[in-house]
């Protein structure tokens, strides 16, 4: 297979700006159209550990090098290896071999009508948070919520007019009473699914399998990431999530496609502390 070329026969970027993209995301579904978008050809050879399942895409885009990083396949049950532990384990290992100007994590999410969300918005995260890890021992309470504000974007929120809400994540679809309660403490707009949930007091958006945990790595090796999440169910609705869910996946799918190519035209030739 030939190498990757530049989907546009940009010219060179500027001194100092963003060259090395790296996009995490949970599940093959979500990561396919942006493959597709950014002309992505899939990794001949592994960076990865021998026996990881993780699936790498890359190539150029409007002068940026994109790496697409998505857990991959249980080997055993044949599903995306969604949750926080995978999310972690392939943001260690991408920052390691990479060693990306930018993070964006890319997915869907719960939202809350509560706080606005409905469904096929589009949310950058400013907090993140865990709404499952209950550790009810002082200090380690706040370690188990991991609560932390995301890289700040104010110009690309300008440009694009993307919802702003907090985020919390854990490693369950449906939600407990126990994690409701946390949620509510959290504040936040969407609940995740893949990795990451924020304790922030009512939140916005409720996301299992990846934010929280991506963000944590992020963080841990001075990285700068970015969330943008789609909401695929409302978790303060009447509907089941999990049928909900699975009823909105694909043309939610478009929406965080069409939003993440816009923020990806907005970095391309810019610096970080130009976003």
């Amino acid at each position: 297979m030939a190498p990757p070329s530049d989907s546009d026969d940009s010219a060179p970027i500027p001194a100092g700006a963003i060259s090395k993209l790296l996009i995490v995301i949970a599940m093959q579904t979500e990561a396919l159209p942006l493959v597709n978008k950014f002309h992505l050809v899939e990794a001949e050879e592994s960076i990865f550990p021998k026996g990881a399942p993780w699936i790498r895409y890359h190539g150029n885009y409007k002068g940026l090098h994109v790496d697409l990083v998505w857990p991959g396949k249980d080997p055993v049950l044949g599903v995306d290896c969604v949750g926080t532990v995978s999310a972690a384990l392939v943001t260690y290992a991408s920052i390691q071999s990479l060693k990306p100007d930018l993070i964006i994590n890319a997915g869907t999410a719960g939202g809350f009508k509560a706080k606005g969300a409905d469904i096929g918005d589009v949310y950058l995260a400013s907090d993140v948070a865990f709404h499952d890890r209950r550790i009810p021992i002082p200090v380690f309470d706040m370690y188990g919520i991991g609560t932390r504000k995301t890289f700040a974007t104010p110009n690309i929120l300008k440009e694009l007019n993307l919802k702003v809400g907090k985020l919390s994540t854990g490693d369950s679809l449906d939600m407990s009473p126990h994690d409701e309660s946390a949620i509510l403490n959290n504040d936040a707009t969407v609940k995740g699914y893949g990795v990451v949930i924020c304790r922030l007091k009512l939140a916005s958006l409720f996301l299992f399998f990846q934010g929280a945990a991506v963000a944590y790595v992020a963080d841990m090796f001075s990285t700068p990431a970015i969330f943008v999440k789609a909401v695929t169910d409302i978790v303060d609705g009447e509907k089941p999530t999990a049928e909900e869910f699975l009823q909105n996946l694909v043309a939610v799918t478009a929406a965080l496609d069409k939003a993440v190519t816009e923020v990806v035209d907005f970095i391309s030739g810019k610096c970080i502390s130009d976003l």
